[in-house]
């Protein structure tokens, strides 16, 4: 059960949703937009979500398509990641992004989370993001100031950071980066299913390898500068992989439950190698 009284409506359009998000501040609540609420429904359970009006976007058409126009792929914010990992456009498109929903929780929660609610919520993993990151997506977003569009890498602290009353309504992505050689790495504590200690994807894009981490800070993230290190062709995958390492603040490194700093960072630095081993880095 969820401890909170609210008032519920579901929009047919994005202006709609805007209205009613506006009309509900106007009336003095605390609206939050919906769609597949694992994590409002979680956190609203622990007592760390207040709401007493909820704007359900998942029926809004915008935010559920999947096609491709010219050579750039378009994904809903609110399609789920089942849905994501099931769909044959994806699978053609995006391989990567599939191979990494699919890593995600386990089929049940799949069923629920959505794309958008992945990229932009409080859980600190956030592991859909990375190829986003690594393709330089772009999110289109709508809220009362009207539309933006948004590139995932202008991530401030690894947070998708919206404005009052907007949210995502569709992921933007090109081809070039998109249908490249990518590796994709996710080690857990124990199991097939769980938080990772480190998940790492890569690609080769214009003969450079690029990456993306979950698990190893507080928030995923990719760096221009580790890839730098990475892809320098004067000195050996050991060295150019101390000197990435070399650029992770080690406080930054978590220290928790799942895995120990020292641990995590000897985790990373197998992930690595693998990237670049698979990846032929030169």
């Amino acid at each position: 059960m969820i401890p909170l009284d609210f008032d519920y409506v579901r929009p047919g359009t994005l202006r709609e949703a805007i209205d009613q998000f506006t009309l509900f501040r106007d009336a003095g609540l605390k609206p939050i937009y919906y769609a597949g609420g694992t994590e409002i429904i979680t956190l609203a359970r622990l007592g760390q979500i207040q709401t007493n009006a909820v704007i359900d976007i998942k029926t809004i058409p915008q935010t559920q398509v999947i096609h491709m126009v010219g050579q750039r792929l378009y994904l809903g914010a609110a399609i789920t990641l089942s849905e994501v990992t099931d769909h044959p456009l994806v699978e053609r498109e995006f391989p990567l992004l599939k191979v990494t929903a699919s890593e995600i929780a386990d089929r049940t929660a799949r069923n629920k989370i959505t794309l958008g609610g992945n990229i932009c919520g409080e859980i600190i993993y956030r592991e859909a993001i990375l190829p986003l990151l690594l393709c330089d997506s772009l999110l289109r977003t709508v809220g009362p100031t009207g539309v933006r569009e948004l590139n995932v890498m202008d991530l401030d602290g690894g947070s998708i950071k919206l404005l009052p009353g907007e949210f995502v309504v569709q992921i933007e992505t090109n081809d070039v980066a998109r249908k490249a050689p990518f590796v994709h790495i996710k080690r857990r504590k124990m199991g097939h299913v769980g938080y990772p200690i480190v998940t790492a994807a890569g690609i080769r894009v214009h003969n450079q390898i690029r990456t993306a981490f979950s698990g190893v800070c507080s928030f995923p993230f990719r760096s221009t500068r580790i890839e730098a290190e990475l892809n320098r062709e004067d000195i050996d995958f050991r060295q150019r992989i101390e000197n990435a390492l070399r650029l992770i603040p080690r406080e930054a490194v978590l220290d928790d439950f799942e895995a120990s700093r020292d641990y995590r960072l000897f985790v990373l630095r197998t992930a690595l190698n693998d990237i670049l081993e698979q990846l032929g880095g030169t």
